[in-house]
């Protein structure tokens, strides 16, 4: 099969060449890969950090976590999918799962059907920042109807699934972007942008339930505490050392956590609901072959899209 891959003596490029085809084990379906997603947490693997420690330093690097595709081989002891089911997720992460080839090996579990009529370019753009919005806004912050939430970086990869879920559910949202994204937010159902540029979030978003923190640093994540009632939660997302101090958390009389996103099929039946529903759409900033990952990573790495990114096979 033809895969993407990063050599051990140069992290800078990908080279395309040809692997084993995986088998599927029981318990897992075989999927013809369509549509890789490419994620932050991607290139920062490749770097060196990202979650670069669950894999072998001396062997070829296939990364890529999100895809879309379809069944073409199914494992002893499934029962959820057949062959010719068109499947996506974000299977054993933060173990690798080899998304960027042709074919990958994914526990049954960790997938969900396609709704009809979804492309497999948007299917593959969901996976990862999907989960992350959903387990960060249903199953840790229980959002439900009158809930007040703050998301940082709201049209970013994940914050703009945030913002959906959140609405969804019935919350107030206040976002932060930049002034020239704020028409985009509100049409995300934000209630209340904030041009971080020129605004001071703090003194803008007050008696928080909540805050959402996908842009992390040494500032943002304290800075979030004025915003938050006594009560309160943050979450922040890029790194459990950028968590407030526990000084400060109880000073404000908050709570704080990290999260660490997981495959969950229940998660991705949920957004495939949302998706059929049209009540989550999902923003797709650029599609390239997976011949151009190079170029995929590096407006990754710039940190200036806005939307999803994908590969496609």
């Amino acid at each position: 099969m033809k895969a993407a891959i990063v050599s051990p003596t140069d992290s800078n490029h990908f080279t395309i060449t040809d692997l084993p085809a995986p088998e599927p084990g029981p318990t897992e379906v075989l999927v013809k890969v369509h549509a890789a997603g490419v994620n932050p947490v991607d290139w920062k693997t490749r770097t060196g950090v990202g979650v670069n420690g669950f894999f072998d330093p001396d062997a070829p690097m296939v990364l890529g976590w999100d895809i879309a595709g379809e069944v073409v081989e199914v494992g002893a002891g499934v029962t959820r999918f057949a062959v010719g089911d068109r499947v996506f997720g974000m299977p054993r992460f933060p173990h690798p799962a080899n998304a960027y080839a042709e074919l990958v090996a994914s526990p049954s579990r960790h997938l969900a059907r396609i709704p009809d009529g979804v492309s497999f370019e948007i299917a593959g753009a969901l996976p990862l920042a999907g989960l992350t919005a959903w387990q960060a806004v249903v199953d840790t912050l229980k959002v439900g109807p009158g809930h007040r939430i703050l998301i940082h970086a709201a049209a970013g990869g994940v914050g703009h699934l945030a913002v959906q879920i959140a609405k969804a559910r019935g919350a107030e949202v206040w976002g932060t972007a930049s002034a020239a994204k704020h028409e985009l937010l509100r049409e995300l159902g934000v209630d209340h942008p904030i041009d971080y540029r020129n605004e001071d979030f703090a003194k803008v978003a007050k008696d928080m339930d909540s805050v959402i923190d996908f842009v992390g640093g040494p500032e943002n994540p304290t800075r979030s505490l004025a915003t938050l009632k006594r009560g309160g939660k943050l979450i922040v997302i890029p790194s459990p050392a950028e968590l407030p101090s526990d000084e400060d958390l109880a000073a404000r009389g908050v709570t704080a956590t990290w999260l660490l996103v997981e495959p969950d099929h229940a998660g991705m039946e949920s957004l495939a609901q949302m998706l059929e529903a049209g009540t989550l759409r999902v923003i797709l900033a650029d599609a390239k072959p997976l011949e151009e990952m190079d170029a995929l990573h590096a407006l990754s790495e710039s940190g200036a899209v806005t939307g999803k990114l994908v590969a496609t096979l």
